[in-house]
């Protein structure tokens, strides 16, 4: 088994990505990990999970657009603006079908929003849902999202299944919140699915995917780069001539490097020696 993995996991719906995370870290028998974005306890969907030395690769990953499937529950109000802390249902009457594809059209694009209570985000140092949890009050600054594309799935009242593609940053639970808003009533998401994080994906039926993480890196592949095998190893200073500045990925037999080549051809290291193997065969 090797010890750097790069993993799109498909997480179970009411388990904690951190309960998650502990479970394949038995299962794969690596101690070391860590996730990309939190999903929900209540969401389920794509986990991007590393293990050892990829977790460094975090920072570098094209993770973006973030897509999910959501239903939106019209009525019903939750403190969380989801199916856990539900407070009260109301009967509401039904809306156009045209409607509600307005108002979804009319989110495309950029906006400023306040995220939910019920967020990892921190407050002094703790996280927000730990306070709200605790029934202290407090407020959160607003933020900006991008929503690059959203799409009604289908309308049966009061659920509303929608498609939305975002930036880092954004809350689904909140654009639903928009969404419920906008049409005058409470609303909370009743079901939550991230479909991919970029490109990295995995399907219920799945389950595991095994990545190979040099295909989700957005950086250039330098080639022909053999005859520094060594001197990258060892983190020693090279000049290479003729190539265009810019972050670059140069991939051994067992190891890969992440450089930057500056205007002089001087490289500086922004990741070495980073674990290579042919992961979907060793794994298996």
């Amino acid at each position: 088994m090797a010890n750097a993995l790069l993993v799109a996991a498909y997480k179970p719906p009411f388990l904690s990505s951190n309960a998650y995370l502990s479970h394949l870290k038995k299962r794969f028998g690596i101690s070391k990990a860590g996730y990309l974005g939190t999903l929900d306890p209540f969401a389920k969907g794509t986990l991007v999970v590393g293990f050892g030395a990829y977790t460094r690769l975090f920072p570098h990953l094209q993770k973006v657009p973030k897509t999910y499937r959501a239903t939106l529950w019209l009525g019903a109000k939750s403190a969380s603006l989801d199916i856990e802390r539900i407070e009260s249902i109301e009967i509401i009457p039904e809306y156009k079908h045209s409607d509600i594809e307005q108002i979804l059209f009319s989110l495309k694009g950029d906006m400023c929003y306040t995220p939910p209570v019920f967020s990892a985000k921190h407050i002094n140092g703790q996280r927000a849902y730990k306070l709200a949890r605790e029934g202290k009050t407090f407020s959160l600054p607003q933020i900006q999202m991008s929503i690059y594309d959203i799409t009604l799935l289908s309308y049966r009242h009061p659920f509303v299944h929608f498609e939305v593609s975002v930036s880092e940053g954004a809350y689904v639970r909140s654009i639903g919140e928009i969404i419920a808003h906008k049409l005058g009533v409470n609303g909370t998401l009743s079901s939550l699915e991230r479909l991919s994080e970029g490109a990295m994906s995995v399907s219920a039926a799945e389950q595991i995917r095994i990545l190979n993480p040099l295909d989700y890196l957005p950086y250039p592949q330098l080639h022909n780069m053999h005859r520094f095998s060594k001197q990258m190893y060892d983190g020693k200073k090279i000049t290479l001539k003729n190539v265009q500045k810019g972050k670059y990925i140069v991939c051994f037999e067992d190891f890969f490097s992440i450089i930057e080549i500056f205007s002089d051809g001087g490289i500086q290291y922004i990741l070495n020696r980073i674990e290579y193997v042919d992961t979907l065969k060793k794994t298996r």
